[in-house]
Order: structure tokens, then sequence, then C-alpha cells
């Protein structure tokens, strides 16, 4: 019987970094795959002895043939599939984006099909759902319907139907989750990164300002990659999706809370929400995943980052 074997799509990115420190620290075969050659996220996470353990490939998501190749030369067995450019890039470059988020994502599940890969994790986002106004509901189920305002969240919608007729067609099951406000080490890209950077400000004894306002819900990274682990390990019937869960909480309440761990510093936010709903609900994850639900308590969270950034400090 092959060696379970992991690979990890985006692994330079802050989810994916996550997913291979907790690979490695549950002693699982990985191999990361990526564009970029930085590992500067997973630094923050393991140093460079410990890495050693990582099989590292430089490739590109939008070659077909080179990503068969690196699933049949490295015998992978679990695919998570993360990699994607974000909302600016997207917007600024929308060919490359619709390349990588798009034709990226058919590629994966398509070499998953003619390697006999049964299975995949990958990451779709909440920016498949529209604004808040859309929507009668205060928490978006699962299966509300999707009405994204980007690029990004087009494409993210396009990377369900595909995983849909791969089921359809070929029997190929993929659990998709949908992260929301993501924060801890490693999560420095785009708005959302504001109350990360805020907790690293504070490590430092510097005040911050986060530009926003209103609720929304916080999920810290290392849980994040965990449920993608979990997700890939344990394959339902067919092409599920499901929202994170956890407690919208204010963006002044995460203030207050890094300021209890961090007394000499201030952190103020702006007034204006960001133009989500201020969370979606998680029920259906729990019921398909209800030993295997990661949440760590927000405190708890944001003590553990300014620690840890106080620690790299």
């Amino acid at each position: 019987m092959a060696e379970p074997t992991y690979l990890v799509s985006g692994c330079m990115g802050c989810i994916g970094a996550w997913t291979l420190y907790h690979l490695h620290l549950e002693g699982k075969r990985a191999i990361g795959f990526d564009l970029s050659t930085d590992r500067g996220r997973l630094d923050l996470l393991l140093p460079r002895a410990a890495q050693e353990s990582i099989t590292f490939v430089h490739g590109d998501l939008t070659d077909f043939a080179q990503v068969k190749a690196v699933l049949e030369a490295q015998k992978v067995t679990h695919i998570i599939h993360l990699a994607a450019l974000q909302v600016p890039a997207c917007r600024a470059n929308p060919v490359l984006g619709a390349q990588v988020n798009v034709v990226g994502t058919v590629n994966m599940f398509e070499a998953a099909r003619q390697l006999g890969i049964a299975h995949l994790a990958y990451a779709s986002s909440i920016a498949v759902y529209g604004n808040a106004a859309d929507y009668p509901y205060r928490l978006l189920p699962h299966d509300a319907p999707l009405l994204p305002r980007t690029l990004y969240g087009v494409y993210k919608q396009a990377n369900e139907g595909t995983a849909r007729l791969y089921w359809q067609d070929h029997a190929l099951s993929s659990t998709g989750l949908r992260p929301f406000t993501v924060y801890g080490l490693g999560r420095d890209q785009g708005l959302t990164s504001e109350p990360t950077k805020a907790m690293q400000a504070a490590a430092r004894g510097q005040d911050y300002h986060i530009s926003f306002g209103g609720k929304t819900q916080m999920h810290f990274a290392s849980d994040v990659a965990r449920q993608f682990i979990a997700a890939a390990e344990m394959p339902l019937n067919g092409a599920h999706v499901f929202n994170l869960g956890s407690t919208p909480i204010s963006i002044g309440e995460v203030a207050a809370l890094i300021m209890e761990y961090a007394p000499n510093v201030r952190i103020t936010h702006g007034d204006a929400p960001l133009p989500f709903s201020e969370g979606t609900d998680g029920a259906a994850l729990y019921n398909a995943f209800p030993a295997h639900i990661y949440e760590t308590p927000l405190a708890e969270g944001i003590s553990q980052t300014i620690q840890a950034f106080a620690r790299l400090a």
C-alpha cells in the first residue's frame, strides 16, 4: 500500500504554510507545490532544519502536464488545493486570475482523475456570496445563493461548479471550504489581514488602526489548515462545499482582546463594516465532521499569535 502523501498547492501562502506545518507535526509526507520559492511564511512556523522533511516542487499550476507529472512522480494520495490569486491580483489581471484560479483548478481535478486519485480538498471562499444587502438572513447557510461581486468570487464559484461536474461525470469526490477572516502568523495580505497586522504591531509595542468595523468571523489559520487536512482525509460522497463556523464578533471586541494581551498599545478601528454578511453558518460542516471541527477560542488564538510575534521580534 502506498505511503500516504499529501500535495499542498499554494504552499507558500498563509494557510498553505500552516498546512505543511501540521502535516510535519503529524509525521506525514508532504509535497509543497508553488510557483513561489519564498518560504517566508513557513519560516515563521518551522525552522529550516524541520523543513527538510518536506519536498518542495517549484511548479506552475496552469501547466497541466506539470501538475500531472508532480502528482504521478511523487505518488500523491491526498490533494489539498489552496493555490489562487487573490482579489486585487484578479482585478488587476483578469486573464492571469482566470488561468490560475479556474484553469489551475481544472488541471488539478483532471490530473487527479487521470491518475485515479478519488478525492481532493480545495479552497473556495465567502467571496462566492454577494453583499450583506443581498440576503434576508444574518448568517449565510452553505447553500445560500451565490452572487459574487468580484472576479475572484466568480472564479471561486466556477471552481465549485467544476467540483460538482467532476463528481457528476467521473465520481471524483471533493470537499471545498470557505474561510472568512483568517488570522495568525503568515496572514499578511489583503484587507482582512489587518487584525493580524494589529496583533503583530501590538507584539512590537506599537499602536495600529484597523480600517474597517462591523462584525466578522475570525478563523485561526492553524485551525483552517487542520480543517483542510481533515477534508482531504475523510472523503464524502459528492461534491461538498462548507462554510466555516464560529460566532461573529465586532472588530471593536477584537481590538479590545488585542489590547488585553498588549495593554501598553492602542488598537483602533474604522466604522464601515466589510461589504459581506457578518458571518456564515457552519452547521453543515459540523454535521459532516462532528469529531473533526477545529475552533480555537478567539482569545486563545489572539494570545498565541501575539506571543509568537513577540518571540519572532
